[in-house]
C-alpha cells in the first residue's frame, strides 16, 4: 500500500507539472465546464454578502462565478494545493475587477479556516483527486456554518466520458500507463452511482441531492485535442511526453481513427462528457 505522504507528494508533483498547461488551456476548460459551474453555484444557493470557499479549485472557474453573486460585500476564497494552480488563479484575480476574490494555497484535507466561517463550499472535479476525500469532506463540513451548503462535481464512469476513455484505453493497451487503482485519487474514482451520496452522509451532511450534467468539449481539430490532452492530463500527458517519434506516430494514428466519429464536417471536434453533481446541507 502506498504511503499517503508519498502519494500526496506524487500527486502534487504531477499537478505542479500540469498547472501551466491548464492555464494555457483555460478557455477550453472554462467553456466545457460552464454548465457544471452554473449548476454548482445555483445548488449552493449563494446570495449577496455570502462568504464562499472553493476547494481544489484549479484556476477557480466556479469561484469566480460565485464572486459575481456575492458582490463587493461578500468574499470568495479560491484554494488549491498546487502552487502552479494558485499562481494561475491569482493572475486571473489580478486581471479581474472582483476585489471580493482571495486566492490562497490550502490543502483540502486540512483547511486553514475557522469553524463555521463559510456560507458555501464549492468544488468542481476536486474531491476525487484528494488522497483522503473523507477527511476533506469532514473539513468542508467543519468550516460551513449551520445550514451552509456544499456543492461538488465528480466525473461519472469512464464509459460515459469518451473524451478521456478512448485515449486512456489506448495508452493502457500499449503498456504506456497502468490501469488505475479504483480507490486511488483519479478522475473516475467517484464514478459508481451512490458513491458521492455515501461520502457526504459519512461526513455528516444532510439533504444530499445528486444529479447528472452532460457537457461537451469543443476543440478546433484532432491536433488541438492531442495538445490539450498532452499538457493538461497529469497522467497521459507525462506518458505522451515520453513517446519515441515512432510511438507518437502510431498512437496518434490510432487515436485519430477512434476520435473520428466525433469530428464535425469542418474538422473541429465535439467530445461528450458526463459528470455527477451533488449538493448537501451542513
Amino acid at each position: 500500500m502506498t504511503d499517503p505522504g508519498e502519494l500526496r507528494g506524487n500527486q502534487r508533483d504531477r499537478w505542479e507539472e500540469a498547472g501551466p498547461g491548464w492555464e494555457k488551456r483555460a478557455e477550453t476548460v472554462r467553456a466545457a465546464g460552464a454548465p457544471v459551474a452554473d449548476w454548482l453555484v445555483a445548488a449552493a444557493r449563494i446570495a449577496p454578502g455570502d462568504r464562499v470557499l472553493e476547494v481544489a479549485a484549479g484556476l477557480g472557474d466556479v469561484g469566480f462565478k460565485a464572486a459575481e453573486l456575492v458582490g463587493p460585500q461578500g468574499e470568495v476564497v479560491i484554494t488549491d494545493g498546487a502552487e502552479a494552480m494558485v499562481d494561475g488563479a491569482a493572475r486571473r484575480a489580478a486581471d479581474s475587477a472582483l476585489a471580493q476574490v482571495k486566492v490562497v494555497r490550502m490543502e483540502a484535507e486540512w483547511l486553514d479556516a475557522d469553524t463555521a466561517s463559510f456560507d458555501a463550499v464549492l468544488s468542481r472535479w476536486g474531491y476525487m483527486l484528494v488522497v483522503d476525500p473523507e477527511a476533506a469532506l469532514r473539513e468542508a463540513r467543519r468550516v460551513l456554518r449551520p445550514g451552509g451548503r456544499i456543492a461538488l462535481a465528480a466525473w461519472r464512469p469512464i464509459e460515459a466520458n469518451p473524451w478521456m476513455g478512448i485515449a486512456r484505453a489506448e495508452f493502457e493497451a500499449r503498456g504506456l500507463t497502468l490501469p488505475p487503482d479504483p480507490e486511488a485519487p483519479g478522475p473516475f474514482r467517484f464514478g459508481a452511482e451512490g458513491k458521492i451520496v455515501d461520502l457526504l452522509h459519512d461526513a455528516g451532511f444532510l439533504e444530499v441531492q445528486v444529479a447528472v450534467v452532460d457537457l461537451v468539449w469543443e476543440l478546433a481539430s484532432l491536433d488541438d485535442w492531442w495538445e490539450h490532452l498532452r499538457i493538461t492530463s497529469s497522467t497521459l500527458g507525462r506518458a505522451a511526453s515520453e513517446l519515441s517519434p515512432a510511438q507518437h506516430y502510431e498512437v496518434r494514428e490510432v487515436l485519430d481513427q477512434r476520435y473520428a466519429p466525433f469530428l464535425r464536417p469542418d474538422g473541429s471536434l465535439e467530445l461528450p462528457g458526463s459528470t455527477w453533481v451533488a449538493s448537501a446541507e451542513a
